[in-house]
């Protein structure tokens, strides 16, 4: 691949993959400390800035969801979990969602780097922000749903309306993006294109083509239903020519992309075939606009994959080109026996159920609908709001001045094309070729 000149931001929380739902709970935060282990393994971060993220604050989550749901997250723990009887069926948390220690820390820290990545997209900061840990897609205003809380996605858009008068939000999550599509039912400042699993009880069950959107945002919701066993090849079929449409007729300034890994084969939960090439061709295609993208994790159930893919996601992003043996220096090499490979085979545990026919018939329909769309709808002239976080809440003062390069410095240094020196080996080979002083 060429040498890239896009701009992209990488945020990390080293804290987040420590939370756990809990025992025999498919949603493990740890796939994100798997995922980063491969980034920096790989080599990626010197391509990349690396941020620790902001914390969102109770006021921050409470841009979108209702006041007393969060003042309930931050309240309820496991120890006191017996006096909220009444709440937890009120908000929908006990057993998908459930309450786990730590609970509300976990929702600030993926939302924090959400708003911010969306902050340094407003600021022109960066072309692409990438946040492993968002992309909860299912939480709603009132109330948690499919394990997620805190709607990281829907308070990141709104950021991005500060400055963009047409956000785009893409969905690749085998499931429905249910959540986001309900905050912005009715508008046409944000338009939400989802393409998952539909049908035969399928979680969440919406999703249907005939959600269009209402009153100003009628035609601004796209639904793209699809059966079990999608493969890379008819995931394209209709991935590419209906985003196409999508992006041609409402013409965002900006796109969230959502990057969902239990679309791909051999997920705990999913039953879609996509390899991580075939799910990393729709970061590429979106990529290729050149639209400023913030770019989030989502579902993902098999930790080995999604690390595999993120990863790839993540080169795609700064177009690098990695090798298929995975870097035997990480922690959790032996996660990925028996192959060790970045791309293993796909063994499809169930047929595709997607005609040409079917495929062909949705992208007509999409078609259809967007022709519906008035070509990028404007937004009156006003002020613009401040920025979210305060400007110096990066931590850099909270690092022991006695430390000489602490990880997180390392981690956020990015290195020119040209670097001569790379660790303990150079342009000249490793070190132990050179002759003893």
């Amino acid at each position: 691949m060429p040498s890239s000149n896009t701009r992209v931001v990488y945020f990390y929380d080293p804290d987040v993959g420590n939370f756990h739902y809990g025992p025999g709970h498919p949603m493990k935060p740890h796939r994100l400390s798997v995922t980063h282990s491969l980034v920096l393994n790989y080599g990626l971060h010197k391509s990349l800035k690396v941020f620790r993220p902001y914390i969102a604050t109770a006021h921050d989550m409470a841009r979108f969801h209702s006041e007393e749901y969060i003042e309930f997250l931050q309240r309820v723990t496991p120890q006191n979990i017996q006096g909220f009887t009444k709440s937890l069926s009120h908000f929908n948390v006990g057993d998908d969602c459930p309450v786990f220690d730590g609970l509300y820390e976990f929702c600030a820290r993926y939302t924090g780097a959400s708003m911010e990545g969306a902050a340094k997209l407003n600021n022109e900061g960066c072309d692409i922000a990438v946040n492993w840990s968002g992309g909860l897609h299912h939480a709603k205003k009132f109330e948690a749903s499919g394990f997620c809380y805190v709607n990281d996605i829907v308070i990141g858009i709104l950021e991005l309306l500060k400055v963009h008068p047409r956000v785009l939000y893409i969905d690749i999550d085998i499931h429905h993006g249910d959540g986001v599509q309900e905050a912005f039912y009715l508008t046409d400042r944000v338009m939400t294109v989802s393409f998952h699993k539909y049908g035969n009880y399928f979680f969440p069950g919406t999703g249907d083509m005939y959600e269009i959107g209402a009153e100003v945002g009628r035609y601004y919701s796209v639904n793209v239903p699809l059966k079990e066993g999608m493969d890379d090849l008819s995931y394209e079929l209709v991935f590419k020519p209906v985003v196409k449409d999508v992006i041609d007729f409402y013409r965002p300034t900006a796109i969230v992309l959502q990057c969902g890994a239990d679309s791909l084969a051999n997920d705990r939960l999913g039953c879609f075939n996509l390899s991580i090439k075939g799910h990393g061709e729709c970061v590429s295609f979106v990529k290729k606009f050149n639209i400023p993208t913030l770019v989030l994790g989502g579902g993902g159930y098999t930790v080995r994959n999604v690390a595999r893919c993120w990863t790839y996601e993540t080169s795609i992003c700064v177009d690098k080109d990695l090798s298929d043996e995975l870097p035997y220096n990480t922690e959790y090499f032996e996660y990925f026996s028996p192959d060790f490979s970045l791309h293993p085979d796909v063994n499809p545990r169930s047929e595709n159920a997607n005609s040409k026919q079917y495929l062909d018939s949705i992208v007509e329909s999409m078609h259809t609908q967007l022709k519906m769309v008035q070509h990028a709808p404007s937004v009156q002239m006003q002020d613009m709001p401040g920025t979210i976080y305060p400007d110096d809440h990066d931590h850099l003062d909270d690092l022991d001045p006695d430390v000489r390069n602490h990880e997180i410095e390392e981690e956020r240094r990015t290195e020119a094309e040209n670097e001569f020196y790379d660790g303990d080996r150079d342009q000249d080979g490793p070190t132990e070729d050179l002759p003893a002083k």
